[in-house]
């Protein structure tokens, strides 16, 4: 084959000789890795992966695990969570952990340093008001839909209602309204109503028990 007929021409001024191709796939070696090399190659691999997700799971998530009834039957005792504190922003209706001296309990001790688990039913800038009587709570003067509830909101604590929730707070209630030491409390942050720094992080996902897996809500 002429020279001409070994070379692809381009409009753009340049040409690729293609025998070179074929002496490249000549001249290459062939080489065999050893299995302990490769062993030690995806080792180093596995070692690198681990590394990140320690690092991923200790600046950006937590796991906790959820101790007392206070949220059911949204958690149980026992489940393990996954809660995140990246770029977050309390929201209404999102599941709280929160760092505080008191236990996750209504009849729990109060001089215990556990954090609580709850949920928020206002933020800054809202009013809360709850008719006992009923067993309905009231933000800004609507009734919440909870179809997360077990019972409705009977009881109540020595907080008196209606309370305004001050910008940089929130309102805390447990799911389970028989039995969650909260916002209706006035042990709970200042007078029921928790500052914002006290948040620990947001309750994004239940990963045990391995049959309740998934995102919460």
């Amino acid at each position: 084959m002429s020279d001409f007929g070994k070379k692809k021409l381009y409009s753009d001024g340049f040409s690729i000789d293609e025998s070179s191709f074929e002496d490249i796939e000549e001249e290459m070696p062939q080489t065999n890795v050893s299995p302990v090399k490769e062993f030690l190659e995806w080792l180093e691999v596995l070692s690198v992966a681990m590394i990140c997700v320690v690092l991923v799971f200790s600046f950006f998530f937590r796991v906790a695990t959820i101790s007392g009834n206070s949220m059911l039957n949204t958690l149980h005792n026992g489940d393990k969570v996954i809660i995140t504190n990246l770029n977050y922003e309390p929201r209404q209706g999102d599941i709280v952990v929160v760092s505080r001296n008191i236990e996750n309990s209504a009849e729990g001790e109060t001089e215990s340093q556990e954090p609580i688990i709850k949920r928020v039913i206002a933020v800054g800038g809202q009013t809360v008001d709850i008719d006992f009587e009923k067993g309905i709570v009231y933000v800004d003067g609507a009734p919440l839909k909870e179809k997360y509830l077990g019972s409705p909101t009977n009881k109540s604590g020595d907080v008196e209602f209606p309370i305004y929730v001050p910008k940089g707070h929130i309102f805390i209630l447990g799911d389970n309204r028989m039995d969650s030491l909260d916002s209706r409390f006035s042990v709970i942050g200042k007078g029921g109503i928790v500052d914002n720094r006290y948040v620990l992080g947001h309750a994004v996902y239940r990963f045990f028990p391995f049959n309740q897996i998934g995102e919460l809500k």
